[in-house]
């Protein structure tokens, strides 16, 4: 606890770092994994090879990942850019299922529905589809950015800083404060992740909030 009193700025200034690592390609891997779940929702001879593909993509190893990445982005092993791209990677790896699996939750009912006031094939996924399937979506969500926080540490590994430098750093010195920071570190940022995926579900689904007023 003394060495955490003692570095609160390093401590913020990898957290801040930490939360950029793993909170943008959150953002980025989940866009990108709605159109693909959209795309293999819609077409069965994509929807094997995405679910197949993601799959294999989450096995990769990910120190060899950010290693590779330099190799094939060009940029320096230090650069942070190569985390960003990996950690993309895995988020499009766990939230392509995803996506499938909330957009086949949607019952049929809903579509035909929307479909016969004239809904077109955007409009129906925008207003109903997406609407509908946002809370298997964002459960999905919430084991992605927990699965971030944690991969990113690893990243130290390969010189770019975040909090995994506390976990590294503590275990070579044998540092147990060090040490303690880092994995609370962790720990609290995950949470945090996970309180605002949980409000911002919220928001998006006020109807679910009424129903269960109405059945309390």
């Amino acid at each position: 606890m003394e060495w955490i009193l003692e570095h609160p700025d390093d401590i913020a200034r990898l957290a801040l770092r930490h939360t950029w690592l793993a909170g943008l390609p959150l953002i980025i891997g989940l866009v990108i994994s709605l159109v693909l779940g959209w795309l293999a929702h819609r077409l069965s001879w994509l929807r094997a090879v995405a679910l197949t593909g993601s799959g294999l993509l989450y096995t990769i190893p990910s120190l060899a990942l950010f290693v590779l990445m330099p190799l094939l982005l060009g940029t320096s092993i230090l650069s942070p850019v190569n985390v960003v791209v990996a950690m993309t990677i895995y988020t499009i790896a766990l939230l392509v299922r995803t996506v499938v699996d909330g957009l086949d939750s949607v019952p049929a009912e809903a579509t035909q529905a929307a479909t016969a006031i004239g809904y077109g094939r955007v409009r129906r996924l925008l207003s109903v589809e997406l609407p509908l399937a946002v809370p298997v979506i964002a459960a999905g969500l919430r084991v992605a950015a927990v699965s971030n926080v944690s991969i990113v540490s690893v990243a130290s590994l390969v010189g770019v800083s975040q909090l995994g430098d506390l976990l590294v750093d503590g275990f070579n010195r044998a540092i147990g404060g060090e040490l303690v920071a880092g994995v609370l570190g962790c720990v609290v940022l995950a949470l945090l992740f996970d309180a605002i995926i949980r409000l911002a579900e919220r928001l998006l689904t006020p109807w679910r909030q009424s129903t269960k007023g109405a059945r309390a």
